[in-house]
């Protein structure tokens, strides 16, 4: 049974359930990309306080960073490579527990301890780029950031 993590007294499925309607607000009649995956990133960083957020788009056969909140980060990533490449790679959402425990993880911090990336698809449902979320703290990520996370990062479809 998962232990039910509150902050300020709300449950963190609540507090994605309110950050969803925000973050569709502010996407929902945004028509230009990099505002809106600017303001997604932010978002989804402040409403959560995660050490790193953001883009990944593709151009080229490669990850280029996009927008993000955070530290510096890397700047381009190679297909299949890191846990990024590995969700552009796979077109699936995954989770690391500990960033050092996974094969080839690229370190852009070594303050990242566990990582979320989540494919992002354009309306013809083709992979257009990877959301990044890293945090401070080892296994974060569980099935609600993954639920909540892809719903929201379905909402950016109409921007590509």
């Amino acid at each position: 049974m998962e232990k039910e993590i509150k902050i300020s007294g709300v449950t963190k499925e609540e507090r994605y359930i309110s950050l969803l309607s925000q973050i569709e607000s502010l996407i929902l009649y945004e028509t230009d990309l990099i505002a809106g995956l600017s303001n997604f990133s932010s978002a989804i960083h402040f409403g959560f306080n995660f050490f790193w957020t953001g883009f990944y788009l593709i151009k080229n056969s490669e990850l280029v960073l996009g927008p993000f909140q955070g530290p510096v980060a890397c700047s381009r990533i190679a297909y299949g490579k890191g846990v990024c490449g590995k969700c552009w790679e796979k077109k699936d959402v995954i989770i690391v527990d500990d960033v050092n425990r996974f094969p080839g993880h690229i370190a852009c911090s070594s303050l990242s301890k566990s990582e979320m990336a989540i494919p992002v698809f354009d309306k013809t449902n083709e992979i257009v780029a990877v959301f990044d979320i890293d945090s401070d703290k080892l296994s974060f990520f569980d099935e609600i950031d993954k639920k909540y996370i892809v719903q929201a990062v379905s909402y950016l479809s109409h921007l590509f």
